[in-house]
C-alpha cells in the first residue's frame, strides 16, 4: 500500500482512539482492572485466538479465488492476521464501522492478488461477517426461549429481532446468488449528493463490478462447501466470543451460566450495531451491556462492570491493530 494511505489511515485511528481514552475515568478503570486481576489478561489473550476464526475465513475466501499456487503463496495466514486485525482496528475507531477497515484491507491486499479479486474478498469477507451476526441473533432468539421466561413484551420484541433477522438473511442468500456489487452501487445512485459521483462510476466501471459480483456468486453457487465453512467459522467465532463476558463474570458471579453470557452478547452486540455510525459503537455497547444484564436478573454493577472492562480490551486491540500498520510500514 502507498505509504501517504497507510499514514492517513494511522493518524485517523490514533486520534480516535485518543479521544477514546481521554474520556475514560482512569481511577475508576484502573480499580475494575485490579479486581479483574488475571481475568482481564485472559479476556485480552482471547481475543489473539478469536482473530484466528476471523482470518481463517478470509482467507478461505481468498483462496477458494486464487488457484494459482504461486500466487497463493504470495498471501500467508501471519501477513493476513495481520491485516484482520488492523482492519478490525480501523472498523473500531470508524463512525459507520466499514468505512475505515474494508478499504485499508483491499489496498494491502491489491498488490499480492489485483483489484477485482481483492475487492470480491473484502466484500465477501465482509458480508459474511454481518451475515453470521444475523444467524447468531436467530439462534440466541430461540435459546432464549429456551432458557428463560418470556412475557408479553419480550415475546413481541423477539418477534420483531426474528423479522428482521430472517428478512436479512433473505437479502444476504440473495446477494450471494446473484452478486452484491451492482446492486449496491444501483442503490448508491439514488442517495443525494453522491448520486453525482456514483453515476459516472457506475458507467465507467461496469464490466468490472460484474466480474466481482460473478466472483461473489461464484463462492455461493459453485462452492457451497466453502461458503458453508467461511459462515461456520464465523458464527464460531461469535459464540467463543462469548468466553470474554464470561471470564469477566466469574470474577464476580463464580457459578455464572455460560448461555447467559451468550444472550448477553446477542443482545448487545445487536443494540451497539443499531448504533453503528458511533466511533467505537461508543455509549451503544454500554447500554446494551446494562439491559442486557437486567433483562436476565443480573445485577447493574456486573453489567457496569463487564461493559468498562471489555471497553479497555477494545481500545488495547484497536491500538495494536493500528501499531501493526505503522510496523508494516516501517518494514518497508
Amino acid at each position: 500500500m502507498n505509504k501517504k494511505f497507510q499514514n492517513i489511515f494511522f493518524i485517523f485511528g490514533m486520534v480516535v482512539l485518543c479521544i477514546m481514552v481521554y474520556n475514560l475515568d482512569f481511577a475508576d478503570t484502573w480499580q475494575k482492572i485490579q479486581h479483574a486481576g488475571y481475568w482481564f489478561f485472559a479476556v485480552v489473550i482471547l481475543w489473539a485466538f478469536l482473530y484466528i476464526f476471523n482470518t481463517a475465513a478470509w482467507y478461505t475466501i481468498i483462496r477458494s479465488q486464487t488457484q494459482d499456487i504461486k500466487e497463493r503463496k504470495k498471501v500467508s495466514f501471519l501477513w493476513l492476521y495481520k491485516v484482520t486485525v488492523s482492519g478490525f482496528a480501523l472498523n473500531y475507531a470508524t463512525p459507520g464501522g466499514l468505512m475505515g477497515g474494508e478499504p485499508y484491507r483491499i489496498m494491502e491486499l491489491t498488490p499480492k492478488i489485483g483489484t477485482e479479486r481483492a475487492t470480491s474478498s473484502v466484500v465477501l469477507y465482509a458480508m459474511t461477517h454481518i451475515f453470521s451476526h444475523f444467524w447468531f441473533w436467530l439462534i440466541s432468539i430461540f435459546l432464549y426461549i429456551l432458557t428463560q421466561p418470556v412475557n408479553l413484551p419480550m415475546g413481541i420484541m423477539l418477534a420483531v429481532i426474528f423479522v428482521f433477522c430472517t428478512s436479512a438473511i433473505w437479502f444476504f442468500l440473495t446477494g450471494y446468488k446473484k452478486g452484491l456489487a451492482v446492486r449496491m452501487m444501483n442503490l448508491v445512485r439514488h442517495i443525494p449528493f453522491v448520486k453525482r459521483w456514483a453515476e459516472p462510476f457506475v458507467a465507467s466501471h461496469k464490466e468490472e463490478l460484474d466480474r466481482i459480483d460473478s466472483q461473489i456468486a461464484s463462492l455461493h453457487n459453485q462452492n457451497p462447501r466453502t461458503f458453508f465453512t467461511v459462515v461456520l467459522l464465523e458464527l464460531s467465532c461469535r459464540i467463543c466470543s462469548a468466553l470474554e463476558i464470561f471470564f469477566i463474570l466469574l470474577v464476580l458471579l463464580p457459578s455464572v451460566n455460560y448461555l447467559d453470557c451468550v444472550l448477553i452478547l446477542a443482545f448487545t452486540s445487536l443494540f451497539a450495531n443499531m448504533l453503528f455510525f458511533i466511533p467505537l459503537q461508543l455509549g451503544g455497547r454500554e447500554g446494551g451491556f446494562l439491559m442486557s444484564v437486567k433483562g436476565l436478573g443480573l445485577s447493574l454493577e456486573a453489567g457496569i462492570f463487564v461493559a468498562l472492562l471489555v471497553r479497555v480490551r477494545e481500545l488495547i486491540w484497536t491500538a495494536i491493530g493500528l501499531l501493526l500498520i505503522k510496523l508494516d510500514k516501517k518494514k518497508k
